[in-house]
């Protein structure tokens, strides 16, 4: 590809890089200084909306110092493609160091921790929020570490690209209240810095896997510190808290990460962003079993009282969220991820339980668990309203003697999700005994596949839809996972009913 000779006054040496924004060269001044030019993508330089955000955020931009960032130096924000340059900082990436190298000792984190914090300190002052800190976009100069990329993230968020309800950033290094798509203050930052100091220790603060296994995990699930040496466990936890009110803020954290400051657990006389509670106790080791039962509770439809709400261990759930993302869009770039979620289905359909199931095999129990429910939005869904009813076998069905219906109904982003919290709901109590292993089932006359397994004495059967995740139980357990699954398609025609044929 052919280089630009010249961008503004500056002559092009060679390329860098590309990202969300657009490509990065690094160029010369007239003076012969080196600096890197960002050039805004063709379809960005056709959005008005981002030119004028993009001007507002240069000129932001220009007015943060500090020791720790690659300064602006210039900008032209109304040229066919607009631009932006830095000062150019040789050295390589965190994380093309820590690919190097390995991670960092407790000495070491601490530095870059503080060189952070006096970095976001710096950006924060002039009213801005970089919303992307991860490791690609710090350089590790001769010098200390320099934060990249501030002031751009915002801009990008104004383009036509981004929708109601969009976050813009990296999964792994996003916020909870960014991987919700709500309003981002400079306490989003913080958490990226909890995270990067994560990464730096050798470890992955949420795991891997796709960016919406990990998005969901910055909101649901409680952060694996376990690579991070125990001196510094509690001030990663604090920036890692899911309220942002929580967090230190930089000026908090200088405090906590300088390396002649004892280490001692955030309070709100260090965190500046009014922190309501203590903050979180020192974590020692990844999250137990029960940490990540706590966590899928929460996620997790609430369940009849016979249920015991758990989530499975960290690699049963983790594997399981993977055909979540077919509900968002994933852009690459520099810059970071931008996840644009797919708007919400319609409500075409909706569960109801009547009194008798599958041709009269199955009749209401009135001493068993029977209610239904309504749920706040949250993530992922919304009008979602719970139900749950126990049914017992009649003479019609000698194979099952108790039948029970735990769901929802309502519009789900990420149904299989939603199903497999369910399934986790039903089956894990810590002493389970898995004698069928999950398997998903195809049944003649389904529009849907049935995922089943059996757990001691009961199978349990699941599936998951725009409009409807339910898992049934069947007690005693089913002689096949495929009897079971047949059973459940003709549960499901019984209560899954479209609204437009209710009265």
């Amino acid at each position: 590809m052919d280089l630009p000779e010249r961008i503004g006054d500056y002559t092009v040496e060679r390329e860098l890089g590309a990202g969300g924004m657009g490509t990065v060269y690094l160029a010369r001044s007239r003076g012969g200084r080196t600096v890197a030019v960002k050039v805004a993508r063709p379809e960005l330089a056709a959005d008005p909306h981002f030119r004028a955000r993009f001007r507002a955020e240069v000129e932001a931009a220009r007015r943060v110092g500090g020791f720790h960032t690659a300064q602006v130096v210039d900008a032209d924000p109304d040229a066919a493609a607009p631009w932006l340059a830095t000062a150019y900082i040789a050295g390589p990436t965190l994380s093309g160091l820590l690919a190097a190298e390995g991670p960092m000792d407790e000495a070491r984190l601490r530095l870059l921790g503080a060189a952070l914090a006096e970095a976001l300190q710096a950006i924060h002052s002039c009213g801005l929020i970089h919303r992307d800190l991860k490791p690609g976009n710090i350089i590790m100069a001769d010098d200390g570490p320099r934060v990249l990329d501030f002031g751009i993230a915002r801009a990008l968020e104004s383009t036509r690209l981004t929708s109601t309800g969009a976050a813009f950033g990296t999964p792994g290094f996003l916020a909870p209240e960014q991987a919700q798509g709500l309003e981002v203050g400079a306490a989003a930052d913080v958490f990226a810095l909890g995270a990067v100091l994560v990464a730096a220790a050798g470890g992955d603060a949420f795991g891997e896997g796709t960016p919406v296994m990990l998005m969901y995990r910055a909101v649901h699930e409680p952060p694996d510190l376990s690579a991070v040496p125990e001196g510094l466990r509690p001030v990663v936890a604090a920036c890692l808290a899911k309220d942002p009110a929580q967090r230190p803020t930089p000026k908090g954290l200088l405090d906590l990460f300088a390396p002649d400051t004892a280490v001692q657990t955030p309070t709100p006389d260090a965190a500046g962003y009014t922190p309501t509670m203590p903050a979180p106790p020192a974590v020692s080791a990844a999250p137990t079993q029960t940490a990540r039962r706590a966590a899928a509770a929460s996620a997790a439809p609430t369940v009849g009282p016979t249920a015991t709400p758990a989530a499975a261990p960290a690699g049963k759930r983790r594997g399981r969220l993977a055909a979540a993302v077919a509900g968002a869009l994933v852009v690459l770039g520099g810059a970071g991820y931008g996840i644009y979620v797919s708007s919400f289905p319609k409500a075409t359909y909706e569960l109801t339980t009547p009194d008798t199931l599958a041709a009269g095999a199955y009749r209401r129990d009135p001493e068993g668990t029977n209610f239904t429910d309504p749920q706040p939005d949250r993530w992922g869904q919304r009008d979602e309203l719970h139900h749950s009813a126990t049914y017992v076998g009649t003479g019609e069905a000698p194979e099952f003697q108790k039948v029970e219906v735990y769901g929802s109904s309502g519009r789900y982003l990420f149904p299989e999700l939603e199903r497999d919290a369910l399934i986790d709901a039903m089956t894990v109590s810590g002493n389970e005994n898995v004698s069928e292993p999950a398997r998903t089932i195809s049944v003649t006359g389904s529009d849907v596949g049935f995922r089943c397994t059996t757990v001691d004495q009961r199978t349990v059967c699941a599936w998951g839809d725009d409009n409807t995740t339910v898992a049934i139980g069947f007690t005693p357990a089913a002689d096949s996972l495929e009897l079971a699954a047949a059973e459940t398609r003709k549960i499901r025609d019984d209560i899954r009913t479209p609204i437009a044929q209710q009265p």
